[in-house]
């Protein structure tokens, strides 16, 4: 038996907790006040549209931002462009093909500080069967006692293929997109 599995039995379990701990801490999002949204520009007038159905993963501690790990789940059909019809249709085949591809999703790969209340994410995005790296800043800021992390990416929907068919023309809808977040979490 070796020194170290000797003395593990005398250490208080708080210890060997705080010991054993190497990662980032698992933080409690809240559904209320975290959200996920998007703009872009239809005829070329903005449009803002928000999901109403995305779950986030968190694991953070402010002391070790390097070890952080972060995921992202959203409900393509929920996306919410304040008329029900056309909720219809950007869930059909040309735009998210939410019954192939329910889901988009990202995740972290690296979380690097950047001063100021700031860090750089880069990470996988997933949206209807493409992946692409991304890199985006996010702001870190602390309100009612909660941690609140906001960002947002911009990105080309053709890449994509969100807008298939008849849709590829940018004339009608641009192809830049803004993706814009808040996600609210505490321990």
């Amino acid at each position: 038996m070796t020194l170290s599995r000797r003395l593990l039995p005398l250490l208080p379990a708080s210890l060997i907790a705080v010991a054993l701990t190497v990662g980032a801490v698992p933080l409690k999002t809240d559904p209320a006040y975290s959200s996920v949204s998007v703009t872009f520009k239809q005829m070329n007038v903005p449009v803002d549209a928000k999901f109403k159905k995305v779950s986030a993963s968190i694991d953070y501690d402010a002391a070790k931002p390097e070890l952080a790990k972060a995921s992202v789940d959203i409900d393509t059909a929920s996306l919410d462009l304040g008329e029900a019809e056309m909720n219809k249709e950007v869930a059909k085949k040309d735009w998210f093909n939410s019954a192939q591809y329910p889901k988009a999703s990202f995740v972290s790969s690296s979380i690097k500080p950047a001063g100021a209340g700031k860090l750089n994410v880069t990470g996988k995005l997933s949206i209807k069967g493409k992946s692409a790296d991304v890199t985006f800043p996010l702001t870190i800021k602390l309100e009612a006692g909660k941690q609140v992390f906001e960002g947002a990416l911009p990105i080309k929907r053709l890449a994509f293929n969100i807008g298939d068919g008849e849709w590829k023309d940018t004339s009608m809808v641009a192809d830049e997109v803004v993706i814009k977040f808040r996600v609210t979490a505490a321990q």
